[in-house]
C-alpha cells in the first residue's frame, strides 16, 4: 500500500485507537476476573470500551475512527483468549499459547483489521477504507474470491501492506510417480534420496556488513533524535531486505518441489534447540521451519502428500543399503564404509534415502512391501507382536533397535535362535 501522508496520520490514529480499546478491554476482562471469576460478554464489553468510551472526555478522540476497526480489536482479544484455553486443554495444537499482553505504542509492527463493512475494492484497483479514504494498492495477485476481512499492517522498516481473507477451493495437481526424501542443512541445504543437492544461499551471512554498518550508524545517534529515526528505518530496511530475499527464495524451491514429486519427506529437527547452540545464526538463517511450513501448505492446495519421520530415528547411522545400524557418528565425518556390505555412502546422501524409507514406510503400512531406497525386500517380513515381551527387562534382554523403515536389528552378541 502507498497512502499519502493524510492516509499515513489518519492510520496512525486508527492504529492507536484499536491499541487502546484493545488495552481497555484486556483490563476489564483482567479485573473482572480477579474480582469474581467472571468472564464479561463481548457485547458488554465492546458497549463499555467502545460505546460508552466515546463519551467521555478521556477517549472522545474514538469517534474519530472506524468503529468497524474498533470492534474487530474487541475480537481479537476474544480470539487471543480462546487460543490461551485451547491450549491448555489441549483442543490447540502446538507450542502453549499465553495469555494476551497489552499492546504498545512502542512496537515495531502496527496492524489492525477491517471487516466486510469496513473496507471495498473500487474499480481502479484502489482500496477504500472507512475513515481513510482511497488507498493507492500494488496488487501482488489477483484476489480468487471476495475477501471477508483486510488487516492492515505497518512493519518497522515503515511499508504498510493490505492482508486479505479469501476462501479458495484446492487446485489439485496431476499425480505422479515420484517420491524424494529431503535431508536439510547447513553446509548445503538440502541433499534429497536422488542425489539432488541445493546449496545453501546465506543471505544473512551476505549481509552482515551491510548490516553491522547500519547498526553502528544507529548506535552513534542520540536517543530521541530524528536523525535515529531515519537511522533505525534503514537498519528495519536492511533486514527487511534479507528476510524478503529469504522468503522469495524458499517460495520457489518448495513450489518447484511441490511440482515434481507427488511425496515428499522430511526429517523433524529440533530446531528450538539449535537456535540455543553456537549454530543459532546459521540455523536462523536457513529458515528450516518456514520451508517445512510452505511445504505443508502447499502440498494440501495441490493435493501433495508431505510426511514427517520422527526425530530419533537413526538415518545417519543406517545403512541404506543393507539397512545395518553402523552407530552414531560425529558431524566431521561426512563419508563412511559400512562395515557390513562395504557400501560407501555420503552422510547426507544416505540419510536422505533413509529418510525416504521410513516416510514409505509410515505412508504405506505395507508390511514387508519394497519401501527401501531402490532395494527390494526379497522375503516378507514377519509381523511382530506388540505386548508379549513385558519382561525383557527382567531377563536381562537387550531391546530392539529399530533400522530402516521400522525393520528391528540384532545387536552385538544377540543370540539369533532366541527370536
Amino acid at each position: 500500500m502507498y497512502p499519502t501522508v493524510g492516509q499515513r496520520q489518519s492510520l496512525a490514529g486508527t492504529f492507536g485507537c484499536a491499541r487502546v480499546v484493545y488495552n481497555d478491554a484486556l483490563t476489564m476482562r483482567k479485573a473482572a476476573w480477579k474480582t469474581d471469576r467472571s468472564r464479561i460478554p463481548t457485547g458488554v464489553l465492546a458497549k463499555s470500551v467502545i460505546t460508552d468510551a466515546k463519551k467521555t472526555d478521556a477517549r472522545s478522540w474514538l469517534g474519530s475512527v472506524s468503529v468497524d476497526a474498533l470492534q474487530s480489536s474487541i475480537r481479537d482479544l476474544d480470539t487471543a483468549y480462546r487460543n490461551f484455553f485451547d491450549s491448555l486443554s489441549g483442543k490447540r495444537a502446538g507450542r502453549p499459547v499465553s495469555l494476551p499482553r497489552f499492546k504498545s505504542r512502542k512496537d515495531n509492527r502496527q496492524s489492525l483489521r477491517f471487516s466486510r463493512n469496513g473496507f471495498r475494492i473500487r474499480g481502479n484497483g484502489k482500496l477504500n477504507l472507512a475513515r481513510i479514504g482511497d488507498v493507492r494498492v500494488k496488487w501482488s495477485r489477483a484476489l480468487p474470491a471476495d475477501p471477508s476481512s483486510v488487516t492492515i499492517v505497518l512493519d518497522p522498516s515503515g511499508r504498510y501492506f493490505a492482508s486479505f481473507v479469501v476462501d479458495i477451493e484446492p487446485d489439485h495437481l496431476a499425480e505422479l510417480d515420484t517420491e524424494v526424501g529431503i535431508d536439510l542443512g547447513l553446509t548445503t541445504y538440502a541433499v534429497m534420496s536422488d542425489g539432488t543437492v541445493i546449496d545453501n544461499p546465506r543471505f544473512l551471512r551476505k549481509a552482515e556488513k551491510k548490516l553491522k554498518a547500519a547498526q553502528r550508524a544507529l548506535s552513534r545517534k542520540a536517543k530521541g533524535s530524528r536523525n535515529r529515526a531515519k537511522a533505525r528505518r534503514k537498519v528495519a530496511r536492511a533486514h527487511a531486505r534479507v528476510a524478503d530475499t529469504r522468503l522469495d527464495w524458499l517460495h520457489k524451491q518448495t513450489t518447484g518441489l511441490i511440482r515434481e514429486n507427488q511425496a515428499i519427506y522430511l526429517e523433524d529437527l529440533n530446531v528450538r534447540g539449535l537456535a540455543r547452540t553456537r549454530l543459532a545464526k546459521s540455523v536462523h538463517d536457513a529458515g528450516w521451519s518456514t520451508f517445512r511450513r510452505l511445504l505443508t501448505e502447499k502440498a494440501a492446495r495441490y493435493g501433495r502428500h508431505v510426511g514427517i519421520i520422527g526425530r530419533y530415528e537413526p538415518t545417519s547411522q543406517v545403512c541404506s543399503t543393507c539397512e545395518v545400524l553402523d552407530g552414531p557418528k560425529p558431524l566431521s565425518i561426512r563419508t563412511w564404509t559400512c562395515g557390513a556390505c562395504g557400501t560407501s555412502h555420503d552422510r547426507d546422501l544416505n540419510a536422505a534415502r533413509n529418510i525416504l524409507a521410513a516416510g514409505r514406510a509410515d505412508r504405506l503400512n505395507a508390511c514387508g512391501g519394497p519401501v527401501g531406497p531402490g532395494v527390494a525386500i526379497p522375503r516378507r517380513a514377519r509381523p511382530v507382536e506388540t505386548g508379549t515381551h513385558r519382561n525383557a527387562g527382567r531377563t536381562g534382554r537387550k531391546p530392539r533397535v529399530a533400522g530402516a523403515a521400522g525393520i528391528p536389528v540384532l545387536q552385538r552378541g544377540e543370540d539369533v535362535t532366541r527370536r
